[in-house]
């Protein structure tokens, strides 16, 4: 654990305000650094959580604790690593204490459950079905959010998980990275698909790993930039002039607000926002924020679109956020819950994290 990620834990534990808002981010070691005391404070810690987004908010975490399983896991629609991570980052959005805090207890089961479930060998955190890399690289971004957050020696307090299966956040997190590494290497376009042996690539898949990948390096894990250029380097390829993004490199650019999102939010956590590709597609985004989000695909847009607008053009995101908080108040269940197409766990958990900048708690979405 790094020097700056254990301030960084100490200091949420005491539940200080530390950094600002899934818009996503200058990286840790840039926290420090004159920049971001140079930056608007409004823009960095907001001015205040409208009272409508911690409605939602706790309305949805009272509904992922009372349906949370024995084993940590949720039920329902695609269950596996990635919505359990997409649970955990949830509760620990709103700055709820990881260790202590009223939800400390799902917390350290949802982590135990991926961590227990991970490939001792492989580091693989996937499941079997086409989604499995969307899996390994939600449950990266959380392990990389909880690592510095949460206390090692509370994490396995009165687990039943036998001990061989038993391992730290930093030991299974770098396994994690380790397996999706291994797996860039073997892809020759450097990015990554449904599987860890793909030969093929996508955005949606690689965007999901890449900012696992990101917000490991972000905790402190040694990640090397060959990597990080190489896939971002594959982003570049799909991107147009105009800001499109190809589901493929050989595929058509067509229409992809998400897509186009993810690119967005890569280039900017990559460093890259001098580039004509970032331009156009932050451009491109920000000419359909007023268009309406199809119900399918709709929480993944919502998420996206949350973290790229907030890094590209804070006005902008201000003015969807205000629309997305409407559309969400309407949506939500007497329950506290979200349907989707993949479950209520995960669009309860994605919806909390579309409105995680109002926040700006989590350390992988700070701007």
């Amino acid at each position: 654990m790094t020097k700056h990620r254990k301030i960084i834990g100490v200091l949420m534990n005491q539940n200080t305000l530390i950094i600002g808002f899934s818009g996503f981010l200058i990286l840790l070691g840039t926290f420090f650094s004159e920049s971001i005391h140079a930056q608007d404070p409004t823009l960095r810690y907001g001015t205040g959580v409208p009272p409508a987004v911690r409605s939602i908010n706790d309305r949805s975490l009272r509904y992922l604790a009372n349906t949370q399983l024995k084993d940590g896991s949720w039920q329902g629609g695609r269950n596996g690593p990635g919505i359990t991570g997409i649970c955990v980052m949830a509760f620990m959005a709103s700055g709820e204490d990881p260790d202590y805090g009223p939800y400390a207890t799902h917390i350290r089961k949802a982590l135990q459950n991926i961590i227990a479930n991970q490939n001792a060998r492989t580091g693989y955190m996937g499941t079997s079905g086409h989604a499995s890399m969307y899996h390994h690289g939600f449950a990266m971004l959380a392990l990389s959010e909880a690592y510095g957050a949460v206390s090692e020696n509370l994490l396995w307090k009165g687990s039943e998980v036998p001990e061989n299966r038993r391992r730290t956040l930093s030991s299974a997190l770098e396994l994690a990275v380790r397996c999706a590494l291994t797996a860039q290497e073997k892809n020759p376009w450097g990015a990554w698909r449904y599987s860890p042996q793909a030969r093929d690539a996508d955005t949606t898949v690689a965007g999901t790993v890449l900012m696992g990948i990101l917000g490991a390096r972000n905790a402190g894990i040694e990640v090397p930039n060959e990597a990080i250029d190489k896939a971002l380097n594959f982003f570049q390829t799909c991107t147009t002039r105009g800001g499109g993004v190809s589901y493929t490199p050989s595929g058509s650019h067509g229409d992809g607000l998400t897509r186009s999102a993810i690119a967005t939010l890569v280039y900017a956590i990559g460093k890259r926002k001098d580039t004509p590709e970032y331009k156009s597609t932050a451009e491109f985004i920000k000419r359909r924020a007023s268009h309406n989000v199809g119900n399918h695909y709709m929480f993944y847009t919502l998420y996206y679109m949350a973290q790229a607008l907030f890094q590209s053009d804070f006005e902008a995101w201000q003015a969807w956020n205000q629309r997305t908080i409407e559309r969400l108040q309407r949506m939500q269940q007497e329950d506290g819950s979200f349907n989707s197409s993949h479950g209520k766990a995960y669009g309860t958990g994605m919806a909390v994290l579309t409105l995680a900048l109002n926040y700006r708690l989590l350390p992988i979405y700070e701007r």
